[in-house]
């Protein structure tokens, strides 16, 4: 864990959302999920409670899309 309470680094959160990093950085692009950056050296740092979001969005289909796109998404970003 990250010495910033409540927020995680990308690897951190990717286990977490059990997704891979390169997803992560997808979602950046696409602006479904921002992270914040670490001001000495621009790592992206995630909010616990945004990620938690995220679980709930994708549990509930949406913006982030079904289980199952969801899930086809991370595949793609591992080509």
């Amino acid at each position: 864990m990250t010495n910033l309470k409540g927020y995680m680094r990308i690897k951190e959160a990717s286990t977490l959302l059990g997704v891979s990093p390169m997803t992560l950085r997808n979602w950046d692009k696409q602006d479904k999920l921002k992270p914040h950056r670490n001001p000495i050296n621009g790592y992206r740092l995630y909010k616990k409670e945004e990620l938690l979001r995220v679980l709930r969005s994708v549990e509930s289909d949406s913006s982030f899309g079904s289980k199952k796109s969801f899930e086809m998404e991370e595949t793609t970003a591992r080509r």
